[in-house]
């Protein structure tokens, strides 16, 4: 069994329908990316994985638990966690605040310092920063914090959804560079992303999604080599 499975996932926003049968899976160790234009519901599979949103039918099993049934801080509890598109950071709090609100599902006081630990050493410009408010960070800082964060939960499974947004191109490849070391140190990653280059680089099997369906599911070799991908996503004719 897939640690994550999605199944005929059907998502609204109101009228609107966001996610028409989604169906998609993560094995324990993978990282998964999904890829696909502006408004095609990647944001929205995430929000629904993480318990953000309620889908109106579907099913979501993580781990052989239904997570329709709990909320979005119980799924947290789950081992799920979201670093969200824009960071969502607590700007007015500092570095180390934000870090401490990673882990408030957490009472091992042990674990939580040498996760702390592995978050400095992961991004060590947060240790030097950890008494900053966190609003005065540089974008590549608060992505940083924004993963950082989320890796405070010790969640099994980590969304990420689009880490590369707005971050200057030499930043960009360290983002990639730290989520493949998270995921070496056992943490499955489901990836969005906008930047199909990186993405397809550092994945190891990838979706295509248009208008909330999956229209192309293969390993990223096949989705490199795919006409489609080729012309849509790489630039290529």
């Amino acid at each position: 069994m897939a640690m994550l499975e999605v199944h005929n996932l059907h998502t609204y926003y109101g009228n609107i329908h966001a996610l028409k049968g989604l169906t998609i899976s993560v094995d324990e160790g993978e990282i998964v990316t999904l890829i696909g234009a502006n408004g095609a519901g990647k944001t929205t599979t995430l929000r629904t994985i993480s318990g953000l949103l309620q889908p109106r039918e579907g099913s979501i099993v993580f781990e052989g638990d239904d997570l329709l049934s709990y909320s979005a801080h119980e799924i947290v509890y789950k081992g799920i966690a979201m670093v969200p598109e824009g960071r969502g950071i607590f700007a007015k709090l500092s570095v180390s605040e934000n870090l401490d609100m990673g882990a408030y599902s957490r009472s091992d006081k042990e674990g939580i310092k040498q996760d702390l630990k592995r978050v400095f050493t992961l991004f060590p410009r947060l240790e030097e920063r950890r008494n900053q408010v966190a609003g005065t960070l540089s974008g590549g800082e608060q992505q940083m914090l924004a993963t950082g964060r989320a890796l405070m939960a010790k969640p099994r499974l980590l969304l990420l959804d689009e880490p590369s947004m707005g971050l200057a191109p030499v930043l960009v490849e360290s983002v990639f560079d730290t989520i493949i070391e998270i995921n070496g140190e056992g943490t499955t990653i489901l990836l969005v992303e906008q930047n199909a280059h990186m993405a397809l680089q550092i994945a190891n099997r990838g979706y295509v999604l248009q208008t909330g369906e999956i229209v192309l599911s293969d390993t990223v070799e096949g989705l490199r080599k795919n006409p489609m991908v080729q012309k849509a996503y790489l630039g290529m004719e």
